[in-house]
């Protein structure tokens, strides 16, 4: 029996590459306030609660943006999503939800993975 995968994804700088390194129980992604800075997958094999998993690091996802490195970001991310058994859907409680945090649910809910939330 394969791990399962878990996915962290949402926007640029919500706290992703922090839960990713703590899950990790290490620096593997690097934390700046820069957005932008994680690009591509990063993977880590995890315990947590004694259960064995693979983690996977995204870039940020900006729904609507056609810059390129942006776009190659998202692309990055709907990778994870696809090969995901778990996604953790990651926001900035103190900015509250935003317009692009509702963009990233719809195209989770819309995931293989899909979302009981929606049920």
């Amino acid at each position: 029996m394969s791990k399962p995968v878990v996915a962290i994804v949402g926007r640029p700088n919500v706290g992703k590459s922090t839960l990713f390194n703590v899950l990790a129980g290490e620096t593997i992604s690097i934390v700046k306030d820069t957005p932008g800075v994680t690009r591509d997958r990063i993977y880590a094999d995890c315990t947590w609660l004694n259960m064995n998993f693979t983690l996977i690091d995204t870039g940020g996802i900006e729904p609507d943006s056609s810059d390129i490195i942006l776009s190659q970001m998202r692309e990055q991310a709907e990778i994870a999503i696809a090969t995901a058994d778990v996604i953790v859907f990651i926001v900035d409680v103190r900015q509250g939800l935003v317009d692009a945090d509702s963009k990233v649910a719809d195209m989770l809910r819309k995931s293989k993975t899909g979302c009981p939330c929606s049920e």
